[in-house]
């Protein structure tokens, strides 16, 4: 067993793990933050995306030892810190971007790296920034939908409801 310390949600956490524990079962396991999912164990779906460093990473892919030192947020800690929702957050309630729910913390903590690194998208580039995240419900238009919300430019963008 190593001890790991990272900073999580912007808070020091710490705890004992073998050398092949996963970050996502680092987080739901030993820190019971459980809104990050395990949805296919081969890093096909995404519904395990957290934000290490500032970084998009597929928590399923990580060593929990990699994380070392390094500042992970989850889904927990995306909203405001009054408690009400993030923007991202927002506009997924706002326009029905979830259903079953199972992949949506995948998806909104992706949505929130892309809006980071790009924030004002097109659905085209949002489309192809998502094909890393699976949702077997929802056909992803209120995703799209979302997002574009998310960044202020959802006028017009997609004409169909």
């Amino acid at each position: 067993m190593t001890k790991i310390s990272m900073k999580v949600n912007g808070k020091e956490v710490s705890g004992e793990v073998e050398g092949r524990t996963l970050l996502v079962s680092f987080l739901r396991d030993t820190l019971g933050m459980t809104g990050t999912h395990v949805g296919c164990d081969t890093s096909q779906c995404g519904a395990c995306v957290v934000h290490v460093d500032g970084a998009a990473v597929k928590s399923c892919t990580m060593l929990a030892m990699e994380a070392e030192g390094a500042e992970v947020a989850t889904i927990e800690g995306q909203a405001n810190a009054d408690g009400t929702l993030s923007v991202v957050q927002q506009a997924f309630q706002d326009h029905h971007g979830l259903q079953c729910g199972f992949c949506t913390p995948g998806m909104v903590m992706s949505a929130t790296a892309l809006l980071k690194d790009n924030p004002k998208p097109s659905e085209a580039e949002i489309r192809h920034y998502l094909e890393g995240n699976i949702c077997r419900c929802t056909g992803y238009h209120n995703i799209v939908k979302a997002i574009l919300a998310a960044s202020g430019q959802l006028e017009g963008a997609i004409a169909a409801e």
